[in-house]
């Protein structure tokens, strides 16, 4: 299960989410407050959204996803996974 913890306005967060869209992966987004980041940020160990978690494990942000799309090995990580 893929988790997307974002905010409402944000503009890595909408990037990160078309680039899902345009792949066919299926996530949940969850919208955070400023307030959850900080909780979020205790799991996670990152302050910055989005964050997008695999099984309850945080692995990447939008840079991550991105560069791993510009190698091709995007859907293969979340296929390992």
């Amino acid at each position: 299960m893929i988790r997307v913890y974002t905010f409402t306005v944000c503009p890595y967060c909408i990037q990160a989410k078309n680039l899902l869209n345009s792949l066919g992966v299926k996530y949940e987004e969850i919208p955070v407050s400023d307030d959850e980041l900080a909780d979020l940020a205790k799991k996670s160990g990152m302050r910055t959204v989005p964050q997008i978690f695999v099984w309850d494990v945080c692995l990447w942000g939008y840079s991550d996803i991105a560069a791993l799309h510009a190698k091709w090995e995007l859907i293969g990580k979340l296929q390992e996974l």
